[in-house]
C-alpha cells in the first residue's frame, strides 16, 4: 500500500465559494457564463483525498463544463438552505443531485448544524418526551444520536425513522422543485462496515434511505443513476489518494480513485441518455 504524505490540502483543487455562499465546495472556482452541468452532493461528490473526482472525469468524457458543488460533510439541508448555490445549480443545463442520508436533516425531532449537517444541535420537546431517559447533551453527531436511540428502544425508534423518512422525501422534493425538476439523482450505495453497534440502515450510505423513498421521487426528476460502490479500504483503492499519515483511517472510509473512475463511466452513460432527450 502506498499513499502521499502531503496532506489533504495538497490537492490541486482547493475548496472555493460561489458568491455569498458560506459553503466550501470543490475548486477551482469556475466560470458560470458558458453552459454547464452542476453536481451537488457531499463528501463523495467532492472527492475527498482524490486528485481527480468523478465530476472532473465526466467533464472530459462528456465534453461539457461540469461544476463540482460537492462539500465535505454536507447534507441535504446544506443545499436547501443555500440560495447562492441553488442559483448556480438553477443556471445549469442539468443538475446531478446526490442522494444524501436522511439522518442529516433538521426535522420535528432534532436540529442539525446548517452547514455541517452531520452535527447534532438540539432535540425537540417531542423527542425529549419520546425518550425521557436520554441525556441529549451526550451527543454531538447525528449518527451517534440515532444509534443511541435505536439501542435504547427499537420500538420507539420506528417513530424516529418514520419522521426522518417523511422529512427526507419532503426536503428532496423541495430541492428538486427549486431546480425546476432539471435534476438527475445519483444514488451511490455502500456499506461502511465499521460499527457493529449500529443498525443495518445506519451502517449504510446513504443512511436511512430505501428504494421506496427514492422511487417516490422518480416522477419529479429526469432520471436516477443508481450505483453500488465500495470504500477505498474495502476495494483496496488507497493507492493514488492524497492525505497525511494521520488521515489514513479516514481515507479508507472514503471512495478511492478507481471507484471514482467507475462512477464517471457509469454516470456518463446515464447522463448522455438524459441530455439527448433534452
Amino acid at each position: 500500500m502506498s499513499y502521499e504524505l502531503t496532506g489533504a490540502s495538497a490537492l490541486s483543487d482547493e475548496p472555493c465559494r460561489y458568491g455569498t455562499s458560506k459553503l466550501l465546495v470543490r475548486g477551482p472556482r469556475r466560470d458560470l457564463d458558458a453552459p454547464y452541468l452542476a453536481f451537488m452532493g457531499g463528501t463523495e461528490v467532492y472527492g475527498r483525498f482524490v486528485e481527480r473526482p468523478f465530476v472532473a472525469r465526466l467533464e472530459e468524457t462528456l465534453g461539457r463544463p461540469c461544476i463540482n458543488l460537492g462539500s465535505v460533510n454536507a447534507g441535504l439541508d446544506s443545499f436547501v438552505q443555500d440560495e447562492e448555490l441553488t442559483l448556480v445549480a438553477r443556471g445549469a443545463d442539468l443538475t446531478v443531485l446526490q442522494v444524501l442520508g436522511a439522518q442529516n436533516i433538521s426535522n420535528r425531532l432534532y436540529r442539525v448544524h446548517p452547514r455541517r449537517n452531520d452535527r447534532f444541535l438540539q432535540a425537540s420537546d417531542v423527542l425529549s418526551e419520546l425518550y425521557g431517559e436520554v441525556d441529549f447533551t451526550e451527543f454531538h453527531f447525528n449518527k451517534h444520536l440515532l444509534t443511541g436511540l435505536e439501542s435504547c428502544s427499537a420500538d420507539r425508534f420506528a417513530s424516529v425513522r418514520a419522521e426522518l423518512e417523511a422529512a427526507w422525501v419532503a426536503r428532496m422534493s423541495q430541492m428538486i422543485g427549486a431546480l425546476d425538476g432539471q435534476v438527475v439523482l445519483l444514488w451511490l450505495r455502500y456499506d461502511l462496515g465499521r460499527d457493529a453497534n449500529s443498525g443495518a440502515m445506519l451502517n449504510q450510505e446513504p443512511a436511512l434511505v430505501d428504494r421506496a423513498m427514492v422511487d417516490s421521487l422518480r416522477s419529479q426528476v429526469q432520471g436516477v443513476i443508481e450505483l453500488p460502490v465500495q470504500t477505498a479500504g474495502g476495494a483496496d483503492d488507497i493507492d493514488g489518494m492524497v492525505f497525511g499519515q494521520m488521515d489514513l483511517p479516514n481515507a479508507g472510509h472514503m471512495i478511492g480513485p478507481m471507484e471514482h473512475m467507475r462512477i464517471a463511466n457509469a454516470a456518463a452513460e446515464g447522463l448522455r441518455q438524459v441530455l439527448a432527450r433534452g
